[in-house]
């Protein structure tokens, strides 16, 4: 056991003063107490906030960031014939998106992981939760290892100390109507044995940083047999569920069309839509979904940088809180790797639209950050599947199951929080510029980052720097 000491940490409750957290050999967190001595405690810091959980991420588009930002032509989609240079929207994306990953093959994805993890981690997100759907050879046929693209995740997750969800992704069809994928889509297909077995293999791997969870990809890429025959398997009984779902106007026309439903509306009618579950997105939504969906517990994964750059539209926070429910935040394609940003555009996005400030508040609270921060927490960690996302301690009758000691210590040497105390400083840490106040960063009781420094960052910079430029010449 190893005794920490922080003058304010956040607590399940808010902040509290001189706070004494134990960790044990296994990571976890034992005791925790306020108003305490220091004693021979270790001394964390002044600021002491827990791991952000990111609960959705593509890592391989980390490599892709910045180059999908000049318009393209219009291409095919749902049968319609593609076309001179238009207004870009997800699907122009898209089609970049795709010949990118033509590229992507296992080393490559394990070296881009691990940057992205790095940058994750010296942000504050201490959890990742990778919707991978990037499975097969660009042919399409297996690895000869066929968990290899998974497998490359799950040690890049190793090599830099983030906690991982993997979400291994069921991708069938290229459309509500059942169609066969693309040539640029057919390294993602499974069939369901193939995907249940996957699924299997890597559930054996699971330890205190690895969850194995499920994705299902999207409505328009799994039909309902497929859907039901995943969720009665067994595999899912205690595991996350993600899918994305009503992202654009375009998914929501077509699910109409052809299912005489929108997206959260039939999802919530024909499945066991509950806590385990996370929609991904959910931009579009009627003012029912929005309440039905609050009502069902599942979390709405949000990624309001992606959605902003992908021209998506703004999810519906505000009825959202008021019917009472949960959701967490993802860096997504990771155009940014910021929860600050993540948060911060949460909240700028409503403000837009309303033409108000301070929308994201609770009768329990009038601080915009702490609402935000707060919630993101407790979303991102039931989306996460892992007990992560808060200081707390653990249950006396069961030692050795308390949250897992996830941490981050706050720069109290920034001039951005000078003359800043408790009372407003989650405010001051998502609101006040952009420099990076994350100095120290704990995963699973080890420290990862230390005075803004990872410890591994300048070797996996440097092979990742040799991958980017080849794979940019791909583009």
């Amino acid at each position: 056991m190893t005794d920490y000491f922080a003058d304010n940490a956040w607590l399940p409750h808010g902040w509290s003063a001189d706070v004494r957290v134990d960790v044990d050999a296994r990571g976890t967190l034992g005791a925790v107490a306020d108003g305490m001595p220091r004693g021979d405690a270790q001394l964390l810091g002044r600021y002491v906030l827990p791991g952000m959980p990111n609960l959705h991420s593509h890592a391989f588009q980390r490599a892709m960031a910045g180059m999908a930002e000049r318009r393209a032509a219009v291409p095919e989609r749902d049968g319609q014939k593609g076309g001179a240079p238009s207004e870009d929207s997800f699907w122009t994306w898209r089609e970049t998106m795709y010949r990118f990953a033509s590229s992507v093959g296992p080393d490559d994805l394990r070296t881009i992981a691990a940057q992205l993890y790095v940058e994750m981690l010296r942000a504050g997100y201490t959890q990742v939760c990778e919707f991978h759907y990037l499975h097969h050879q660009p042919d399409g046929k297996p690895y000869a290892d066929p968990a290899a693209m998974s497998l490359a995740l799950i040690e890049a997750a190793r090599e830099t100390g983030i906690g991982l969800t993997l979400l291994p992704t069921l991708y069938m069809t290229g459309g509500f109507d059942g169609r066969p994928l693309s040539e640029r889509q057919r390294r993602f297909r499974h069939d369901i044995d193939d995907y249940l077995r996957l699924v299997e293999q890597l559930r054996q791997m699971e330890d205190s940083t690895l969850r194995v969870g499920v994705a299902l990809h999207s409505l328009r890429a799994v039909p309902e047999d497929a859907m039901r025959a995943v969720l009665d398997s067994g595999l899912v009984d205690a595991a996350p569920i993600h899918m994305h779902v009503a992202e654009q106007i375009g998914e929501v026309q077509d699910c109409l069309a052809l299912r005489n439903a929108r997206p959260v509306e039939w999802l919530l009618d024909h499945a066991p839509v509950d806590p385990r579950w996370c929609l991904v997105h959910a931009t579009h939504m009627s003012a029912d979904e929005t309440r039905q969906l609050a009502d069902s517990g599942a979390v709405a994964g949000l990624c309001p940088t992606t959605e902003a750059n992908l021209g998506d539209g703004v999810f519906p926070l505000k009825a959202f809180f008021e019917a009472g429910g949960t959701f967490g935040i993802g860096s997504d394609s990771h155009i940014s790797v910021s929860p600050v940003e993540e948060l911060r555009w949460l909240e700028y996005g409503q403000r837009l639209v309303t033409r108000h400030r301070n929308i994201a508040v609770s009768e329990s609270s009038n601080s915009v950050g702490e609402t935000l921060f707060g919630d993101a927490l407790f979303g991102g960690a039931q989306a996460s599947g892992v007990a992560v996302g808060a200081i707390e301690a653990a249950d006396p009758a069961m030692p050795g199951n308390g949250p897992r000691a996830d941490l981050l210590v706050l720069d109290d040497a920034s001039p951005l929080l000078a003359g800043r105390d408790c009372a407003n400083l989650v405010d001051t840490f998502l609101f006040a510029g952009n420099a990076q106040l994350v100095r120290d960063v704990m995963v699973n009781g080890a420290w990862v980052v230390r005075d803004f420094h990872h410890r591994d960052e300048e070797r996996i910079a440097a092979r990742y720097r040799e991958t980017a430029r080849r794979l940019a010449e791909s583009l």
